[in-house]
């Protein structure tokens, strides 16, 4: 059995002798974070956050792959944000097609689209691909989206702000820039009251939104904030593998 749940440190002869329950895809994004972080971020926190969930997870069921992460998502409001690398949702949705296909072949029967960046949505492609592919089961999992611990931020934020530094400070912290050099991470909101209320929606555009690309403010960020959503994040994730790994798709509801 392999040691490590990435498949690309893996080699054939483990893989060969291994069986696997579920795949877990991360999926990230390239672009710009305030003036601190890096444009790997969303890629960085994808894997590395993957990667331990689904080590914890594999301490109670072994059966689960991590792939390697896709670095680039969805960024059309950001077009004129220089080396804010676009991959349109038609083209997310011919990888995933792809990756569905591979996944089935080689006798996996369950995937997680680990997903880093809000401006991903898997849902309608995950529908339309389950439609055309039954036999598989699809997930999608927005590790932002997982409740936070009480009063564990005080401005929890959207992009590059308190929430995101403090994860990248307990990461990576030599790609984290120090912190009197990021932006205010200041943004404004659109003028559409069924759009504050978050019943209606249009695309942000960015470069209209925030001058420094960030928004929520990064100031208060700390490494043990970082360290303590890490530990509550990989926790939360690797509950939901154990259960998807378990789970018997034929009395999945009660």
């Amino acid at each position: 059995m392999d040691t490590s749940p990435l498949l690309s440190r893996n080699h054939w002869k483990t893989v060969k002798e291994s069986r696997y329950e579920v795949a877990l895809l991360p999926w990230g994004a390239t672009e710009a974070h305030n003036y601190h972080l890096p444009y790997g971020t969303d890629i960085f926190e994808a894997e590395l956050l993957a990667r331990e969930s689904a080590k914890i997870a594999r301490e109670k069921t072994p059966g689960i792959v991590v792939l390697p992460p896709i670095p680039f998502g969805v960024n059309t409001g950001q077009h004129d944000i220089p080396l804010d690398i676009n991959l349109n949702p038609s083209t997310q949705m011919r990888i995933l097609d792809d990756v569905i296909a591979s996944l089935l072949r080689s006798g996996i029967y369950k995937l997680v689209v680990f997903n880093s960046h809000g401006g991903n949505d898997f849902r309608p492609m995950l529908r339309e691909l389950g439609l055309k592919y039954q036999e598989m089961w699809l997930f999608q999992a927005n590790f932002y989206q997982i409740p936070l611990p009480e009063k564990l931020f005080e401005e929890p934020d959207d992009h590059a702000g308190e929430m995101e530094t403090s994860l990248m400070l307990y990461l990576l912290p030599e790609l984290v820039l120090p912190l009197e050099e990021a932006g205010d991470g200041a943004a404004k909101t659109i003028n559409i009251g069924a759009c504050r209320k978050k019943w209606a929606w249009t695309e942000r555009e960015w470069s209209k939104v925030t001058h420094d690309t960030g928004v929520g403010n990064p100031r208060k960020a700390t490494r043990e904030k970082g360290e303590k959503y890490f530990r509550h994040v990989t926790e939360e994730i690797a509950g939901m593998l154990v259960e998807v790994a378990r789970i018997n798709r034929e009395e999945a509801y009660s």
